[in-house]
């Protein structure tokens, strides 16, 4: 765990899938083909929280859709691409406007797409539905699961790294 923390100390953009992340990766169609998602609220407020913090927000998704724009722009994350079919190239392009480097950012995905990130950035975590292929390749595993608080437990651990979450914390205890 202490290898995890001194990487985590180090992030400053946290970068995101959606699908089986955000989500539980099941999506609802409805009589009229419209498509909908569930989302985590306790992993809003994590994001939020670990904003607050400096670190900065992004989604990287092979799937674009209204949905995911919606919870992008009600949760104010920094930089949203959908609808990527390399995510390699979306995490170039992302580095080049942040002027970050890979090792200060943060990935968490749950499948083969999500490799091309989770193999080059400083931290790599998936949710425990990831196949083996995916787990074998990242620093962390989280303990729950995608669309029910592996987000929030991420940016809890990187607050925690960081020295910040006590002061979160102390913001709702005073």
């Amino acid at each position: 765990m202490r290898m995890i923390s001194e990487q985590a100390r180090k992030v400053k953009l946290l970068i995101m899938d959606v699908d089986g992340v955000m989500t539980d990766g099941r999506i609802y169609y409805n009589a009229r083909g419209e498509e909908s998602k569930s989302f985590y609220v306790q992993d809003g407020l994590g994001l939020r929280l670990l904003q607050g913090t400096g670190v900065q927000l992004a989604i990287i998704s092979g799937r674009a859709d209204r949905c995911v724009e919606h919870r992008a722009q009600a949760l104010k994350i920094d930089h949203y691409y959908g609808g990527v079919h390399d995510k390699k190239v979306a995490l170039a392009e992302l580095l080049d406007k942040t002027g970050l480097s890979a090792e200060q950012c943060a990935f968490i995905g749950d499948d083969l797409i999500d490799l091309p990130i989770l193999t080059r950035v400083g931290l790599a975590v998936a949710v425990p539905e990831a196949p083996p292929q995916v787990r074998q390749h990242c620093h962390y595993v989280t303990g729950n699961s995608g669309g029910h608080g592996a987000v929030r437990e991420l940016a809890e651990l990187i607050m925690q790294a960081q020295g910040t979450f006590e002061g979160v914390l102390a913001r709702y205890l005073a």
